[in-house]
């Protein structure tokens, strides 16, 4: 079992950048497979990237691809989400999830153990 903390969240002006991170506790970091979600006002929650166990795969919503990257330091147990050139429509809650699953997930299903999350406001 895996316990994950997200950081990071703030107010930042649209074109501006921010990095999340995803600090974990409990059994290692590398035995599980990475995502951030996000979950916007009134809207369910979406994926946003993922991240293989050992990092050297990943995959993006298209609607932050080249402007979105998630990485991993697995001898640190964190997650993070480098986020440029922001807009006011990624103004959501960003949450760090962990996949005891083999392979890059996508789905909410997929994902074993959640974060409490961390606010992202973009402003215009």
């Amino acid at each position: 079992q895996v316990q994950v903390v997200e950081s990071g969240g703030g107010l930042v002006q649209a074109g501006g950048s921010l990095r999340l991170s995803c600090a974990s506790s409990g059994r290692a970091l590398i035995t599980y497979g990475m995502g951030w979600f996000r979950q916007a006002p009134g809207k369910e929650r979406e994926f946003v990237a993922g991240i293989f166990r050992g990092g050297y795969s990943t995959t993006y919503a298209d609607s932050v691809k080249g402007r979105f990257t998630i990485s991993r330091d697995n001898a640190k147990n964190t997650v993070f989400l480098q986020m440029n050139n922001l807009k006011p429509e990624d103004t959501a809650v960003y949450y760090c999830a962990a996949s005891a699953g083999y392979g890059l997930s996508t789905t909410e299903l997929q994902y074993d153990y959640w974060g409490q999350g961390t606010q992202v406001t973009v402003s215009s």
